[in-house]
């Protein structure tokens, strides 16, 4: 099923366009906090809106969730983009994914918006098309500069983010920067030489291995 966002043959009036901006922005912030489970309503309330001018600029909650979407891939491809002009190849490669993972880990609707929604699924190729390039490039001059192991492939780094964001999204309440351990420890392993191992993001991590499954419990039994 192809879920389409609202499209308009002339630009909105001023007015019109404030009110949409106001319901996108409360929207990323309620499904931030309560995923992709919270209703037209609650975003309308957080954006001081009537539910009937949500359903207008949008008119079902999968209308809304594509244009969540579609902002959060454009976010992800701006990063990309900016990504070469800071520093040297692995640093640019590695700002990156930092970035990135901040953002996902930090909001937990982004994460499913990205990688759960309906929506997502649908726009699959396109997101590819309009991504991995940019992606591909900062792998290869990291290859070609030797940083980066020569075996991995950008399709790779998806999968590394879907991997480390849904441990964020799980021990945020608890240790909401414990997914940086995981990454240190990622990218250790695909730097091609390095010194000495990085230092780890220190934390208990027996307690918090314990609350990061009391966590997920918590949430498979609200998505149910």
């Amino acid at each position: 099923m192809s879920i389409e966002t609202e499209h308009h043959d002339r630009p909105l009036r001023a007015d019109a366009e404030r009110n949409r901006t106001k319901i996108l922005d409360a929207a990323a912030k309620v499904f931030a906090e309560q995923g992709l489970d919270a209703t037209l309503d609650e975003v309308a309330a957080a954006a001081g809106v009537g539910v009937a001018t949500v359903y207008r600029r949008f008119p079902d909650k999968d209308a809304l969730i594509g244009a969540l979407f579609d902002n959060a891939v454009d976010e992800i491809a701006n990063l990309a983009s900016v990504a070469p002009s800071r520093g040297n190849s692995w640093d640019a490669l590695v700002w990156f994914l930092e970035e990135a993972l901040q953002r996902q880990c930090a909001n937990r609707g982004l994460r499913e918006v990205v990688v759960g929604s309906t929506y997502a699924l649908d726009r699959i190729e396109a997101v590819k098309c309009r991504i991995a390039p940019a992606i591909d490039l900062l792998v290869e001059r990291a290859q070609s500069d030797g940083y980066l192991r020569t075996d991995v492939v950008g399709a790779d780094f998806p999968i590394m983010e879907m991997m480390i964001s849904f441990l964020g999204n799980m021990t945020a309440t608890v240790a909401p920067d414990l997914w940086r351990r995981y990454l240190t420890i990622i990218l250790d392993g695909l730097m091609v030489s390095r010194g000495a191992p990085s230092a780890l993001y220190v934390v208990p991590v027996d307690t918090m291995l314990g609350e990061a499954l009391r966590s997920a419990h918590r949430h498979a039994r609200r998505s149910l």
